[in-house]
């Protein structure tokens, strides 16, 4: 057997009904210590090891009982357990100082949770989130190319070796374009962001990271993927010595009318405009969002490239099964950040067009994080308390899920929903599932 002694039981969370481990007879709270005699890291592992004919699978029981289960299944087929986290072996934590990192804008004394600086390929690979490259060990490099964990989505920033290491304050910074080099050689794929931060890496350093990153561009086999550039966000707890400037409207409008020039440029040579622009920079601007059509399959939907508009059409596409009217009358408050009270206000007007249903949106900003301009998922419970207090709010508040976390009813300012619903005295109901969930909350009796 491996041996690695930062390596902990995969402690399962939850066993799916009707599947090869429920007839095994698992329980959330066992724990996978190790699958034919190897111990797995992290999901990654798991899924690898699991994939055989054949497993014998070494397991400890809530009780610290260990038990050995030999069993036969399908190659491929899924086990059908979920796990407390995707990492048995610890976070692989980042040790750049970027002064825009999120982490480092908040103040003392909330949940530690909250404080947890990664840069790990593996959270990468599994869900999507952005790394650096620059905490990456030979051993990880290695295992990368090995195990073929691609696409990794990687931020990027600036690719000239002085402007990347003055945001991210590591000598290691600059080398990103031989890393992205490397990628390329072993025929591994990523996607990049460009956190712009006005003053820095905006203007020619911009279309100097595009153009550098296009060089890893082959329609027939890119290295890159794609971009996204998305805008800075600042709170008043960012650092005093910080170097950053908000981004303002006319910032706004320069990026864009910068970014799509080269867009049409990509589009001509590739058919893909390659680069996309968060939707944060149209709402910022006050500048209508591109079509559907510009944003191919998108790339880029988890960093808010096309997110916006994928909802309005997904509503407007449901639209035309809307009911005439409600069973029964209500009227529902639907809070949001007001970056997207513009772009969201053709919703509550077809909304308010069906009987006995009343949608009055609330585009709340965050006092707590000092911005005027605010994003739906930064909004914290005392920004929401400051915003609804006094207000007529009628029968229901709909939060959408994202201002939560995960698996707590609690905001970013750990205000719990249960605090903030006994201070409104109105009934709170938690939204999801994109423009559907919105419908069926508003709809459904």
């Amino acid at each position: 057997m491996s041996v690695n002694s930062g390596i902990q039981p995969a402690v399962v969370s939850r066993v799916e009904p009707n599947s090869i481990a429920a007839e095994l007879g698992f329980e959330p709270g066992d724990a996978i210590v190790a699958i034919n005699g190897d111990r797995p890291r992290d999901l990654i592992d798991y899924r690898f090891f699991c994939a055989d004919e054949y497993l014998e699978l070494e397991v400890m029981d809530a009780q610290g009982q260990t038990h050995h289960i030999e069993l036969e299944k399908d190659y491929d087929a899924d086990l059908g357990l979920e796990f407390t986290t995707a990492l048995f072996d610890g976070l692989i934590q980042c040790n750049n100082r970027c002064p825009f990192c999120f982490i480092d804008q908040q103040p003392p004394g909330k949940r530690q949770s909250l404080y947890f600086k990664d840069d790990d390929y593996r959270l990468s690979f599994l869900y999507g989130s952005y790394l650096t490259l620059t905490n990456l060990s030979n051993r990880e490099w290695q295992r990368i190319a090995q195990l073929r964990l691609s696409p990794l989505y990687v931020s990027v920033h600036a690719t000239e070796p002085q402007i990347r290491c003055r945001l991210l304050k590591n000598s290691r910074a600059g080398e990103i374009l031989n890393q992205i080099a490397w990628f390329q050689e072993h025929r591994l794929q990523l996607h990049a962001q460009v956190v712009v931060c006005p003053g820095i890496n905006d203007g020619s350093h911009l279309t100097q990271t595009l153009q550098d990153l296009a060089q890893f561009y082959n329609p027939d086999c890119p290295t890159v993927l794609s971009v996204a550039v998305v805008p800075v966000g600042l709170t008043r707890f960012r650092p005093a010595e910080d170097e950053l400037s908000p981004v303002t409207p006319q910032i706004a409008k320069d990026v864009i009318t910068q970014v799509r020039s080269l867009q049409s440029q990509f589009q001509r040579q590739w058919q893909t405009p390659f680069v996309w622009l968060a939707d944060e920079w149209f709402l910022i601007a006050g500048m209508d969002l591109p079509s559907a059509d510009h944003y191919d399959d998108y790339p880029q939907l988890s960093n808010g490239v096309g997110s916006i508009r994928l909802f309005l059409d997904e509503f407007f596409a449901l639209g035309a099964q809307f009911p005439q009217g409600r069973a029964s009358p209500h009227h529902f408050s639907w809070v949001v950040g007001n970056t997207v009270e513009q772009a969201f206000q053709p919703i509550v007007e077809r909304l308010n067009q069906i009987d006995q249903l009343q949608v009055t949106m609330f585009p709340l900003n965050s006092d707590y994080w000092g911005q005027s301009m605010t994003v739906t998922g930064l909004l914290t419970g005392a920004d929401i308390l400051r915003g609804l207090q006094g207000k007529p709010l009628g029968d229901t508040i709909l939060l959408p899920g994202i201002m939560l976390k995960n698996d707590q009813l609690v905001f970013l300012d750990d205000m719990t929903l249960e605090a903030l619903e006994a201070q409104l005295g109105v009934p709170i109901q938690v939204i999801s599932g994109g423009a559907a969930g919105l419908i069926q909350a508003c709809l459904g009796d």
